[in-house]
């Protein structure tokens, strides 16, 4: 019983915790205020998670896990089914990037405030939720990098960790929302969707968008 009511302290604390960064961002959050919203002492989050930087870990780490063993998950299935050969690129892509974008549209894993925390990440200026990030995403980068690097061959492996770079920014912008969108380019989107289909259309403009990049022509110099 013990065990099961600390669990559900360490949830409730996670949610608290999650719902207020979403609205306010992690450095203007307080451990007051999560205290407050999760109804437990400053002494459990100290329990739980030791330290306010640990207890946003534990937020990041507790969406972003699952994404991560499932992109690992489809390119263990996808090198195994390719073997001897390498996995297509168009297919690689849909891993990596399909598999965020379908999570995040997901009733069943709390989309909206899925979605929500992964925009207040993508814009958070804090170099500590970067590093963060960063460090969520070694070991699953690597792999795909490798087998981006496989796929490709005729490209040189540099140009290939631009492109990459240039996909994760693509996508943490479309990530970041309609709303953001139409703070920089106003007169453009009023006509493009509405915001209520905006996660249902993105999925395939995106997937197209990224792959295009992916094919481009390499540069001259």
């Amino acid at each position: 019983m013990a065990t099961s009511r600390s669990e559900v302290t360490r949830k409730s604390i996670l949610n608290a915790a999650e719902t207020l960064f979403v609205k306010a961002g992690y450095d203007a959050t307080s451990l007051r205020q999560i205290t407050s919203a999760a109804s437990v002492n400053l002494a459990s989050i100290n329990y739980h998670f030791g330290s306010k930087e640990e207890l946003v870990r534990a937020v990041l780490k507790r969406r972003l896990e699952w994404i991560n063993r499932e992109r690992i998950r489809l390119l263990d299935e996808l090198e195994k089914a390719a073997a001897p050969n390498s996995v297509k690129p168009s297919l690689l892509v849909d891993a990596f990037f399909g598999t965020l974008l379908r999570h995040a549209s997901d009733p069943e894993h709390d989309a909206n405030i899925f979605m929500r925390l992964l925009e207040r990440t993508m814009t958070d200026p804090s170099n500590f939720i970067k590093t963060l990030f960063a460090q969520e995403y070694v070991e699953v980068v690597s792999r795909y990098k490798a087998a981006f690097v496989r796929a490709m061959p005729d490209v040189p492996e540099a140009e290939i960790i631009w492109r990459f770079h240039f996909m994760l920014g693509a996508t943490s912008y479309a990530i970041a929302g309609i709303n953001i969108l139409q703070g920089v380019l106003p007169d453009m989107t009023s006509p493009m969707v509405d915001e209520n289909v905006y996660d249902e259309l993105l999925l395939p403009r995106l997937m197209s968008f990224l792959l295009g990049g992916l094919r481009a022509p390499l540069p001259t110099h």
